[in-house]
Protein backbone atom coordinates (compact mmCIF):
# COMPACT_ATOMS: atom_id res chain seq x y z
CA UNK A 1 0.00 0.00 0.00
CA UNK A 2 1.09 3.56 -0.93
CA UNK A 3 0.71 7.07 0.70
CA UNK A 4 -0.37 9.38 -2.08
CA UNK A 5 1.03 12.90 -1.21
CA UNK A 6 0.37 16.34 -3.23
CA UNK A 7 4.13 18.38 -3.40
CA UNK A 8 5.54 21.09 -5.31
CA UNK A 9 9.56 22.06 -6.34
CA UNK A 10 11.91 23.92 -4.46
CA UNK A 11 15.25 25.49 -5.02
CA UNK A 12 18.76 24.97 -6.35
CA UNK A 13 22.01 26.13 -4.95
CA UNK A 14 24.56 28.10 -6.36
CA UNK A 15 28.20 27.93 -5.37
CA UNK A 16 29.45 29.99 -2.69
CA UNK A 17 31.91 31.93 -5.14
CA UNK A 18 29.50 32.80 -7.31
CA UNK A 19 26.78 33.96 -5.73
CA UNK A 20 23.94 32.89 -8.65
CA UNK A 21 22.75 30.03 -10.65
CA UNK A 22 24.35 29.39 -14.27
CA UNK A 23 22.29 31.50 -17.37
CA UNK A 24 20.94 34.69 -17.93
CA UNK A 25 18.86 36.56 -15.75
CA UNK A 26 15.31 36.04 -17.72
CA UNK A 27 16.26 31.77 -18.61
CA UNK A 28 13.83 30.72 -16.05
CA UNK A 29 11.24 32.59 -16.71
CA UNK A 30 12.21 31.92 -20.47
CA UNK A 31 11.81 28.77 -19.97
CA UNK A 32 8.56 28.68 -18.14
CA UNK A 33 6.83 30.66 -20.76
CA UNK A 34 8.43 28.05 -23.79
CA UNK A 35 7.73 25.29 -22.05
CA UNK A 36 3.92 26.34 -21.85
CA UNK A 37 3.61 27.90 -25.21
CA UNK A 38 5.74 25.90 -27.55
CA UNK A 39 4.66 22.52 -29.17
CA UNK A 40 6.47 19.54 -27.57
CA UNK A 41 7.81 18.62 -31.17
CA UNK A 42 8.96 22.18 -31.31
CA UNK A 43 10.60 22.60 -27.33
CA UNK A 44 12.30 19.47 -26.92
CA UNK A 45 14.57 20.05 -29.32
CA UNK A 46 15.64 23.53 -28.57
CA UNK A 47 15.87 22.21 -25.26
CA UNK A 48 18.39 19.53 -26.38
CA UNK A 49 20.11 22.01 -28.44
CA UNK A 50 20.22 24.51 -25.04
CA UNK A 51 21.35 21.81 -23.09
CA UNK A 52 24.39 21.25 -25.32
CA UNK A 53 25.72 25.15 -25.19
CA UNK A 54 25.22 24.54 -21.50
CA UNK A 55 27.37 21.81 -21.54
CA UNK A 56 29.84 24.01 -23.47
CA UNK A 57 29.89 27.17 -21.93
CA UNK A 58 30.53 25.52 -17.99
CA UNK A 59 33.47 23.74 -18.42
CA UNK A 60 33.72 23.28 -15.08
CA UNK A 61 30.38 21.65 -14.13
CA UNK A 62 31.39 19.34 -17.44
CA UNK A 63 34.65 18.26 -16.04
CA UNK A 64 33.10 17.36 -12.55
CA UNK A 65 29.80 15.63 -14.25
CA UNK A 66 32.36 13.63 -16.36
CA UNK A 67 34.41 12.59 -12.97
CA UNK A 68 31.41 11.79 -10.96
CA UNK A 69 29.69 9.86 -13.70
CA UNK A 70 33.02 8.03 -14.03
CA UNK A 71 32.49 6.95 -10.82
CA UNK A 72 28.95 6.55 -10.31
CA UNK A 73 28.78 4.45 -13.99
CA UNK A 74 31.91 2.47 -13.13
CA UNK A 75 33.38 3.08 -16.42
CA UNK A 76 35.15 6.21 -18.18
CA UNK A 77 32.55 8.63 -18.75
CA UNK A 78 31.67 9.89 -22.57
CA UNK A 79 30.66 13.72 -23.49
CA UNK A 80 27.49 11.87 -24.33
CA UNK A 81 27.00 10.93 -20.92
CA UNK A 82 27.35 14.36 -19.78
CA UNK A 83 25.30 15.89 -22.20
CA UNK A 84 22.58 13.36 -20.70
CA UNK A 85 23.40 14.62 -17.37
CA UNK A 86 23.05 18.26 -17.88
CA UNK A 87 19.62 17.29 -20.14
CA UNK A 88 18.27 15.15 -16.78
CA UNK A 89 18.76 18.33 -14.85
CA UNK A 90 17.17 20.72 -17.07
CA UNK A 91 14.40 18.53 -17.03
CA UNK A 92 13.91 18.15 -13.36
CA UNK A 93 14.18 22.22 -13.28
CA UNK A 94 11.64 22.56 -15.19
CA UNK A 95 9.14 20.40 -13.28
CA UNK A 96 10.69 22.84 -10.59
CA UNK A 97 9.81 25.66 -12.35
CA UNK A 98 6.01 24.04 -13.55
CA UNK A 99 5.33 22.64 -9.88
CA UNK A 100 6.04 26.60 -8.65
CA UNK A 101 3.65 28.40 -10.64
CA UNK A 102 1.24 26.30 -9.98
CA UNK A 103 1.30 22.71 -11.70
CA UNK A 104 0.33 19.82 -9.09
CA UNK A 105 3.10 17.59 -8.73
CA UNK A 106 1.59 14.18 -7.05
CA UNK A 107 4.38 12.22 -5.08
CA UNK A 108 4.03 8.41 -3.84
CA UNK A 109 5.44 7.68 -0.74
CA UNK A 110 7.43 4.55 -0.75
CA UNK A 111 5.98 2.06 2.08
CA UNK A 112 8.85 1.44 3.28
CA UNK A 113 9.57 3.77 6.12
CA UNK A 114 6.62 5.28 5.12
CA UNK A 115 4.31 5.36 8.51
CA UNK A 116 6.97 6.68 10.78
CA UNK A 117 7.60 9.44 8.23
CA UNK A 118 4.12 10.42 8.07
CA UNK A 119 3.37 10.28 11.71
CA UNK A 120 6.72 12.53 12.02
CA UNK A 121 5.31 15.06 9.39
CA UNK A 122 1.89 15.26 10.90
CA UNK A 123 2.78 15.87 14.73
CA UNK A 124 3.59 19.30 16.05
CA UNK A 125 6.88 18.70 17.16
CA UNK A 126 9.43 20.50 14.83
CA UNK A 127 12.41 18.57 13.31
CA UNK A 128 15.03 18.23 10.84
CA UNK A 129 14.43 17.20 7.56
CA UNK A 130 17.75 15.95 5.45
CA UNK A 131 17.94 15.55 2.08
CA UNK A 132 20.47 15.81 -1.33
CA UNK A 133 20.60 17.56 -4.39
CA UNK A 134 19.52 14.39 -6.07
CA UNK A 135 16.21 13.68 -8.12
CA UNK A 136 13.59 15.71 -6.77
CA UNK A 137 14.52 16.11 -3.27
CA UNK A 138 14.31 20.10 -3.65
CA UNK A 139 10.60 19.45 -3.09
CA UNK A 140 11.28 18.75 0.73
CA UNK A 141 10.17 21.97 1.83
CA UNK A 142 7.14 21.95 -0.48
CA UNK A 143 6.05 18.66 0.55
CA UNK A 144 5.91 19.91 4.27
CA UNK A 145 4.80 23.01 3.33
CA UNK A 146 1.39 21.55 1.68
CA UNK A 147 1.13 19.26 4.50
CA UNK A 148 0.48 22.06 6.84
CA UNK A 149 4.07 21.92 8.51
CA UNK A 150 5.92 25.21 8.82
CA UNK A 151 9.40 24.92 8.03
CA UNK A 152 12.43 26.59 7.27
CA UNK A 153 14.77 25.87 4.49
CA UNK A 154 18.84 26.47 4.80
CA UNK A 155 19.94 27.77 1.61
CA UNK A 156 22.38 30.25 -0.19
CA UNK A 157 20.84 33.68 -1.11
CA UNK A 158 21.33 33.16 -4.82
CA UNK A 159 20.98 35.89 -7.74
CA UNK A 160 19.02 34.49 -11.02
CA UNK A 161 16.96 32.10 -8.81
CA UNK A 162 12.91 32.47 -9.60
CA UNK A 163 12.19 29.52 -8.09
CA UNK A 164 12.60 30.95 -4.43
CA UNK A 165 10.73 33.67 -5.91
CA UNK A 166 7.44 31.16 -6.77
CA UNK A 167 7.67 29.30 -3.76
CA UNK A 168 7.32 32.09 -1.68
CA UNK A 169 4.55 33.12 -3.49
CA UNK A 170 2.95 29.72 -3.33
CA UNK A 171 3.61 29.03 0.77
CA UNK A 172 4.50 32.08 2.00
CA UNK A 173 2.64 30.87 5.27
CA UNK A 174 4.10 27.88 5.90
CA UNK A 175 7.78 28.19 4.25
CA UNK A 176 10.52 30.40 4.88
CA UNK A 177 14.23 30.40 4.30
CA UNK A 178 16.97 30.89 6.30
CA UNK A 179 19.92 32.10 4.62
CA UNK A 180 23.82 31.29 5.46
CA UNK A 181 25.51 33.89 3.51
CA UNK A 182 26.58 34.93 6.78
CA UNK A 183 27.66 31.92 8.91
CA UNK A 184 28.32 34.12 12.03
CA UNK A 185 24.53 34.38 12.67
CA UNK A 186 23.05 31.51 10.91
CA UNK A 187 23.11 29.54 14.57
CA UNK A 188 21.24 32.68 16.09
CA UNK A 189 18.84 32.15 13.45
CA UNK A 190 18.71 28.64 13.53
CA UNK A 191 17.92 28.68 17.31
CA UNK A 192 15.35 31.57 17.00
CA UNK A 193 13.60 29.15 13.87
CA UNK A 194 13.40 26.41 16.18
CA UNK A 195 12.14 28.06 19.12
CA UNK A 196 9.38 29.54 16.93
CA UNK A 197 8.36 26.07 16.43
CA UNK A 198 9.55 25.88 12.88
CA UNK A 199 11.11 22.75 11.38
CA UNK A 200 14.40 22.95 9.46
CA UNK A 201 14.89 21.36 6.23
CA UNK A 202 18.82 21.21 5.06
CA UNK A 203 20.72 19.37 2.56
CA UNK A 204 23.59 16.87 3.54
CA UNK A 205 25.90 16.41 0.90
CA UNK A 206 28.10 19.91 0.19
CA UNK A 207 30.80 20.54 2.29
CA UNK A 208 31.17 24.65 1.98
CA UNK A 209 29.15 25.30 5.06
CA UNK A 210 28.73 22.79 7.30
CA UNK A 211 30.37 23.17 10.62
CA UNK A 212 30.83 19.80 11.49
CA UNK A 213 32.01 16.92 8.99
CA UNK A 214 32.60 12.82 9.09
CA UNK A 215 33.08 10.05 7.34
CA UNK A 216 30.89 7.25 5.57
CA UNK A 217 30.96 4.84 2.91
CA UNK A 218 29.37 6.20 -0.51
CA UNK A 219 30.02 5.32 -3.92
CA UNK A 220 32.96 2.43 -3.09
CA UNK A 221 35.10 5.07 -0.81
CA UNK A 222 34.84 6.14 2.51
CA UNK A 223 34.04 10.28 1.53
CA UNK A 224 33.41 13.06 3.86
CA UNK A 225 29.73 14.22 4.41
CA UNK A 226 28.16 17.33 6.57
CA UNK A 227 27.02 15.93 9.88
CA UNK A 228 25.79 19.11 11.28
CA UNK A 229 22.43 17.88 11.41
CA UNK A 230 22.70 15.53 14.14
CA UNK A 231 24.94 17.95 15.90
CA UNK A 232 21.49 20.00 16.12
CA UNK A 233 19.26 17.38 16.84
CA UNK A 234 21.35 16.76 20.05
CA UNK A 235 21.45 20.35 20.79
CA UNK A 236 17.95 21.19 20.49
CA UNK A 237 16.66 17.57 21.16
CA UNK A 238 14.82 17.54 17.99
CA UNK A 239 14.42 14.06 15.47
CA UNK A 240 15.77 13.83 12.11
CA UNK A 241 14.62 12.12 8.82
CA UNK A 242 15.79 12.23 5.27
CA UNK A 243 13.72 12.30 2.40
CA UNK A 244 14.80 11.79 -1.55
CA UNK A 245 12.90 11.93 -4.73
CA UNK A 246 12.88 10.22 -8.68
CA UNK A 247 11.01 11.06 -11.18
CA UNK A 248 7.87 8.10 -11.33
CA UNK A 249 7.91 5.64 -14.66
CA UNK A 250 6.16 6.75 -17.00
CA UNK A 251 7.85 10.43 -17.36
CA UNK A 252 5.39 12.74 -15.92
CA UNK A 253 4.61 15.47 -12.90
CA UNK A 254 4.72 12.77 -10.33
CA UNK A 255 7.65 11.41 -8.34
CA UNK A 256 8.29 8.51 -6.22
CA UNK A 257 10.01 9.71 -2.11
CA UNK A 258 11.66 6.88 0.09
CA UNK A 259 12.25 8.45 3.14
CA UNK A 260 14.79 7.16 6.12
CA UNK A 261 14.06 5.74 9.27
CA UNK A 262 13.40 8.37 12.28
CA UNK A 263 16.21 8.99 14.01
CA UNK A 264 15.42 10.35 17.72
CA UNK A 265 18.21 11.39 20.30
CA UNK A 266 18.03 9.65 23.41
CA UNK A 267 17.81 12.22 26.57
CA UNK A 268 19.00 9.22 29.11
CA UNK A 269 21.85 8.22 27.05
CA UNK A 270 25.19 10.57 26.56
CA UNK A 271 26.24 12.54 23.75
CA UNK A 272 28.53 9.91 22.45
CA UNK A 273 26.19 7.01 22.70
CA UNK A 274 23.79 9.44 21.11
CA UNK A 275 26.43 10.06 18.66
CA UNK A 276 27.36 6.86 17.82
CA UNK A 277 23.53 6.10 16.94
CA UNK A 278 23.60 9.53 14.82
CA UNK A 279 26.65 8.01 12.80
CA UNK A 280 24.50 4.47 12.13
CA UNK A 281 21.39 6.64 11.14
CA UNK A 282 23.08 8.43 8.51
CA UNK A 283 25.30 5.70 7.11
CA UNK A 284 22.07 3.84 6.48
CA UNK A 285 20.66 6.86 4.83
CA UNK A 286 23.43 7.03 2.57
CA UNK A 287 23.02 3.14 1.84
CA UNK A 288 19.46 4.28 0.18
CA UNK A 289 20.63 6.92 -1.36
CA UNK A 290 23.81 4.79 -3.27
CA UNK A 291 21.16 2.06 -4.14
CA UNK A 292 18.72 5.00 -5.90
CA UNK A 293 22.33 6.66 -7.46
CA UNK A 294 23.74 3.17 -9.25
CA UNK A 295 20.20 2.77 -10.05
CA UNK A 296 19.66 6.54 -11.34
CA UNK A 297 23.24 7.92 -11.62
CA UNK A 298 21.61 10.97 -13.80
CA UNK A 299 19.73 12.09 -11.39
CA UNK A 300 22.86 13.24 -9.04
CA UNK A 301 22.46 16.93 -9.59
CA UNK A 302 25.99 17.89 -7.68
CA UNK A 303 27.83 19.67 -10.85
CA UNK A 304 30.99 20.01 -7.57
CA UNK A 305 33.44 17.67 -6.81
CA UNK A 306 32.67 14.47 -5.74
CA UNK A 307 32.62 13.97 -1.82
CA UNK A 308 36.34 13.83 -1.17
CA UNK A 309 37.93 10.36 0.15
CA UNK A 310 38.15 10.99 4.04
CA UNK A 311 41.71 11.46 5.64
CA UNK A 312 42.92 10.02 8.65
CA UNK A 313 42.05 12.43 10.84
CA UNK A 314 38.30 12.45 10.10
CA UNK A 315 35.96 11.16 12.37
CA UNK A 316 34.78 7.44 10.62
CA UNK A 317 31.29 5.90 10.83
CA UNK A 318 30.94 1.81 11.00
CA UNK A 319 31.21 0.17 7.24
CA UNK A 320 27.81 -0.72 6.81
CA UNK A 321 26.60 -4.44 6.90
CA UNK A 322 25.52 -4.59 3.74
CA UNK A 323 25.97 -3.30 0.57
CA UNK A 324 23.43 -1.65 -2.00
Amino acid sequence: MVTRLAMTAPPIAAAPRSPRNPGPSWGYGFLLWAERWWPRWFFRPMLMLGTWIAVARLPSQRAHSRAYLAVALARPSTLLDVWRHFFTFSDSLLLKLRAGRGVPVRCTLAPENAAAFDALVRSARPALFGTFHFGGSDLLGYLLGERGRRVSIIRLRVGNSDDTRLLGQRFGDKVSFLWINDPANLLFDLKAAIEAGASLALKCDRLEFSAKTESFFFLGARRVFPFTIYHLALLFDRPVAFCVAVPAAPPGDELDVFASPVFTPDPTASRSTNLAAARLHFQAVLVQLEALVRRHPLLWFNFLPLNPVAAVSVPTAPRPTCTP
